[in-house]
């Protein structure tokens, strides 16, 4: 068996008509699925919520849940905030500098362009306090194949020492002409 594709990755958020709402008017991502029990399917815990779904493209769904009899929504406080994130792509840079001058223009705090040398980027924060970045691919074939190359590689040498190999780190010296 080979895993076909994400059917979907959820999220909790605080309110899930404005999740909606903010998806759809920031990210253009249509509406799909609406689902609410009284009781958790999997567990039969008596728990209602409201369960929403987001058409992500590509045949990717973003989905959220609102829990109203939680406490109120957290992060791990051990994970620094740059870490957990969910990162969508777009066609081009020209789509991705188009979109953060419309969320900056909207009042959200955007950080980048970043160029990571294989994509360009973008960050910020849904109103539920979760992280996403837009990316636009910039990577050459032979930039690919000097990644898959080497991938490894540095996947051992990490897990040995736990020190980050060097093995890419053209990325970041200038050597990006001669990838």
């Amino acid at each position: 068996m080979k895993i076909e594709r994400i059917h979907h990755v959820a999220y909790r958020c605080r309110d899930a008509k404005q999740t909606v709402e903010w998806y759809g008017k920031h990210l253009g991502m249509d509406f799909l699925l609406a689902i609410a029990e009284d009781q958790v399917p999997s567990t039969r815990a008596p728990d209602p919520y409201m369960h929403v779904f987001l058409d992500a493209g590509g045949g990717n769904v973003l989905a959220f849940f609102e829990l109203p009899n939680s406490p109120p929504m957290g992060r791990d406080e051990a994970t620094p905030d740059w870490v957990q994130h969910l990162a969508l792509k777009v066609g081009s840079v020209t789509e991705l500098e188009a979109m953060k001058a419309r969320l900056e223009a909207a009042g959200i705090a955007v950080v980048g362009v970043t160029d990571h040398a294989i994509f360009k980027s973008i960050y910020f924060f849904d109103p539920n306090g979760h992280r996403l970045e837009l990316v636009a691919s910039t990577a050459t074939p032979a930039m690919a194949k000097r990644l898959d190359d080497v991938k490894w590689d540095m996947l051992d040498e990490w897990s040995r020492t736990r020190c980050a190999p060097k093995h890419a780190a053209w990325m970041h010296e200038g050597e990006l002409g001669s990838a």
